[in-house]
Order: C-alpha cells, then sequence, then structure tokens
C-alpha cells in the first residue's frame, strides 16, 4: 500500500509541481506525519523532491526529473473503462485507481502534454442521471464490480418485480444506464439482465470462469434493450393529436418522438401510430397530453382513457372539502 502511495505522490509532484504537505495528505486521506515520512522515503530512494517551508512552500521535484514508472495495475487498466463518468467510478470502487491510472497517464506524456491534460480534465464533467433523480444506492456493486473484474463466479439471492430467488452466475458485465446499474449473468448457456439494486446479497465462489466466445457486452446490450422494449411495448395504438399534442409526445419519450416524426407533416391535427405497454399504462401515460389528443383505437385502450378522465372529472367537480 505504501509503495503504491510512493509512486503516486512522486507522479502528482511531477504532474502538478509544487503540492504542500497538506495538500497531499488530503489527496491520500492520511496525516502531513505520514507524508513527510513518505518525502524522506522517495529522497533515501534517490527521487530529486525538495521541500520549501512557509507560505508558498511546499514539496517539489528538482527541475527536468520525470519517473518512467508509469505502468497500470488491473484495477487502474479496469478503471479506464469509465474514465468519462468518474462518478460511477467511484460508485464500483475504482475512484482512487481511476485517479491513479490518469495519473501516470499524464506523467507518460511528454513535455508540458500531461500538465494541459490533466487541467483540460477538470473542465468537462458528464452526470449520467436525469434530472430531479438521485443514484439508486448499491452498496454490493464494488464487490461485484470485482468478480466482473476477475473473472469469478457468483451467487446472489435477487428480488424480481414478482419473487425472490437463488442464481449462480457467471457476471460477464455491468451495464450503467440513466444512473442505474445493471448486470449481464450467464446461466445455464442464456445471459440475463439483473438490476444491481434488486441483488439482496452476494457470495463470490472460488471458480473462475471464461466468457463465452466472441461475447460482445454492448452488442449484447444493445439487442437486450431492443427484446426488452419490444416485449413491453406491445401494444399498437392509433391517435388524433393536435400540433401542440404532437410536440407534447414527442418530448414525452424516444418512442414518442419516433411516432410524431413517422406521421404525415401537416398543420392540424394528424394521426399517428404509437406503441405503448397496455391499455391500462397506456392510457396513464397518454392522459399527460389532456384534450391534444384522442384515442381512436384499440377500443380498450379509449374505454381506458375515458374512464380514468371521468374519474378525474368526477373528483374535481364542485369546492374542495
Amino acid at each position: 500500500m505504501r509503495a503504491s502511495r510512493l509512486l503516486a505522490i512522486l507522479i502528482l509532484l511531477q504532474n502538478r509541481g509544487r503540492l504542500t504537505a497538506e495538500a497531499l495528505a488530503g489527496e491520500f486521506e492520511v496525516s502531513e506525519r505520514t507524508i513527510y515520512r513518505d518525502i524522506d522515503a522517495l529522497s533515501a530512494a534517490g527521487v530529486p523532491v525538495y521541500g520549501d517551508r512557509g507560505p508558498g512552500g511546499g514539496f517539489a521535484l528538482l527541475g527536468g526529473y520525470r519517473t518512467r514508472l508509469t505502468g497500470l495495475a488491473d484495477d487502474e487498466a479496469a478503471a479506464l473503462a469509465l474514465a468519462g463518468v468518474p462518478s460511477a467510478a467511484e460508485a464500483a470502487g475504482f475512484g482512487a485507481a481511476l485517479r491513479d491510472a490518469f495519473g501516470k497517464l499524464f506523467a507518460a506524456l511528454p513535455g508540458e502534454g500531461g500538465a494541459r491534460a490533466e487541467a483540460a480534465s477538470g473542465r468537462f464533467h458528464v452526470d449520467p442521471l436525469d434530472w430531479y433523480r438521485g443514484a439508486t444506492p448499491s452498496p454490493l456493486l464494488p464487490k461485484l464490480a470485482q468478480a466482473v473484474l476477475h473473472g469469478r463466479q457468483i451467487r446472489i439471492g435477487y428480488e424480481s418485480w414478482t419473487s425472490r430467488s437463488e442464481w449462480q452466475l457467471d457476471p460477464l458485465g455491468l451495464i450503467l444506464k440513466a444512473g442505474e446499474w445493471y448486470l449481464a449473468g450467464h446461466h445455464g448457456g442464456r445471459t440475463t439482465t439483473f438490476r444491481v439494486g434488486a441483488i439482496e446479497w452476494l457470495e463470490l465462489q472460488d471458480d473462475r470462469f471464461d466468457p463465452p466466445a466472441g461475447f460482445d457486452l454492448a452488442r449484447w446490450w444493445r439487442g437486450a434493450q431492443a427484446e426488452f422494449e419490444a416485449r413491453l411495448f406491445s401494444t399498437t395504438a392509433r391517435l388524433r393529436i393536435s400540433p401542440l399534442g404532437a410536440q407534447r409526445l414527442a418530448r414525452l419519450s424516444p418512442r414518442g418522438a419516433r411516432a410524431v416524426a413517422s406521421a404525415a407533416v401537416g398543420k392540424g391535427w394528424r394521426e399517428v401510430v404509437l406503441a405503448v405497454e397496455d391499455s391500462d399504462h397506456g392510457a396513464r401515460e397518454l392522459l399527460s397530453l389532456g384534450a391534444e389528443l384522442e384515442v381512436i383505437e384499440p377500443a380498450s385502450l379509449r374505454m381506458r382513457v375515458a374512464q380514468l378522465a371521468a374519474g378525474i372529472a368526477a373528483c374535481h367537480q364542485g369546492d374542495a372539502k
């Protein structure tokens, strides 16, 4: 652990120039006394590091000194897969590894390239969450990420929408979508999606596994999404919508945007075809468009919209109690 910290201190000094003991202690979450001991160890190893006391002081490397000890550890190499989403790296337990990996990459760049790259990295930020939404707590995610990284089988307790079950899985990969983590778990010749937040307990197994030949996580996920959406939105609705309704439907969801884009262009009301879950879910979704929409078919969806609208109207007749 200390050897890793010594190398990290060396790389930070190379990339950032002068740093105080207080700044280094905060970076590595150790005491300033520990930092002073680490600096002494670096000097004893022949690293030309010197310190100045007082305002504007701190530790720095003698001009021109550069380390070539920049190889990536396993966790650091894995963390680079989340390089664009530091918050996801933190959640998966790779936050420190990602910072160390970036430090080594910046240190390997010639001339002032490392300093410029580090400065640029602080000017861009990716937030994977939608507005008004927090991340789903996933305390088992770091342990699961290690199982994925090192190819270890797992046993999990899982709570689906309808039941609780136990699974023995080969964890092939993790996917972050709209702030929610999902696991691609292989079992019995089939790869299935598991929501990480619904995993109740996790046991690492001693057995190792190799992914199926030719398995590509990104390609599999695209296919799994398409299959899920086709299964979920299995009802086809024919609607008449006003120009304002078309604008609202397009903003409602990607499905709505595709439906509006596929409809005949016109200035007045137009017909669109929209995929919905079923009559009940579809009616609740379409009620947000109010009187800017009329359901033509199926009859079950038209009837359900009328029932819900009548119930809403009944609740709002007369003065509030």
